[in-house]
């Protein structure tokens, strides 16, 4: 049954998110044309292992419109993942943000519209909010842009937004709160705890333990995205992708500490504070609108969804891969 679901492009399909992603769309039936970013090395990241005779992998840069538009071509549905992500890194480097993050999605939504596809779904994030005003929240919170990364993710819903607005672009704005699991980036507060102790360490750096958030295991983003991709009628919507709960980081980290049974002291690093007006103190998603107007529903608890995470993170060929040593930026 090749092809039966028809021909969908993800971008940043070579990332943490992307390649999960992928690997859903692969099982579910679709050929899948993934956008890795290009280098010199000819490295698909996370996709470097995975094999399919309906995956065509393709490499480019979102930043480039012809590129954007020649591998939009006979592709239905988009999913549009690349993105600079690191919150610290956009405090060194915010130009690379606003090219990547707001340039790369107006190139996309530009090919899309002159290719004609069926749906784009552009990813957002919960860092949009900054700091909840309430909780839950929903999509009308009021947008705080708390550093530059979220700035330009805002300014990349916008441009989406408006393409749907100006040019009827049949545009879904996907809006995951904090997604964990297999092969993240160590900059994120569970795998650099995950790496730290399955390499040995009992002396855990991290940096402020009293914010909270919604974690998402990874593959229940994943089926977020394609329930956003398959739903019809729901153009021109801003969709949180979240649990509904939270949990502070230190409460994940005592819970990640007792499921790899080892007793840990931490220590607070500076290099791993925001700035303090940049800092998220509290994130907790209302999902309402997503499961009223698709059928997913959340199916990993945080404790389940972590213990997958340190099962993958703990096999040695996958933990030698990361630098545990090093605060990842």
């Amino acid at each position: 049954m090749d092809n039966n679901k028809g021909k969908v492009l993800v971008t940043g399909a070579d990332g943490f998110i992307g390649s999960h992603l992928t690997e859903a769309l692969l099982e579910e039936g679709y050929s899948v044309r993934a956008l890795c970013q290009y280098n010199s090395f000819n490295n698909w990241g996370w996709l470097e292992n995975i094999n399919h005779k309906r995956l065509e992998i393709v490499t480019g840069d979102v930043r480039d419109p012809n590129l954007c538009r020649h591998i939009t071509e006979g592709c239905d549905v988009v999913y549009h993942l690349a993105a600079l992500i690191a919150i610290p890194y956009s405090y060194v480097a915010p130009d690379s943000y606003v090219d990547t993050n707001i340039k790369g999605t107006l190139n996309m939504c530009q090919a899309a519209r002159d290719c004609g596809v069926s749906r784009i779904v552009v990813t957002s994030t919960s860092e949009v909010y900054g700091t909840a005003k309430y909780v839950p929240i929903d999509e009308i919170h009021p947008r705080q842009p708390q550093s530059p990364y979220s700035a330009t993710k805002i300014g990349a819903d916008a441009i989406a937004l408006s393409f749907y607005n100006a040019f009827g672009l049949p545009v879904v704005i996907a809006r995951p709160f904090n997604t964990y699991g297999p092969r993240q980036s160590a900059r994120a507060i569970i795998p650099t705890i995950i790496t730290q102790i399955a390499s040995g360490m009992r002396e855990i750096k991290v940096g402020d333990l009293t914010p909270t958030r919604d974690f998402n295991y990874v593959k229940d983003t994943a089926a977020g995205f394609i329930a956003l991709g398959q739903t019809a009628g729901i153009e021109g919507r801003e969709i949180n992708i979240a649990t509904g709960t939270e949990v502070s980081m230190r409460d994940t980290l005592d819970t990640i500490a007792r499921l790899m049974g080892v007793d840990v002291n931490y220590i607070v690093d500076p290099e791993r504070i925001r700035p303090s007006g940049s800092e998220v103190f509290r994130l907790c998603g209302d999902n309402r609108l997503i499961t009223s107007l698709t059928d997913w529903r959340p199916r990993y608890s945080l404790e389940r969804g972590l213990c997958e995470t340190i099962g993958w993170f703990s096999d040695k060929d996958n933990l030698s891969g990361y630098k545990s040593g090093i605060y990842n930026v």
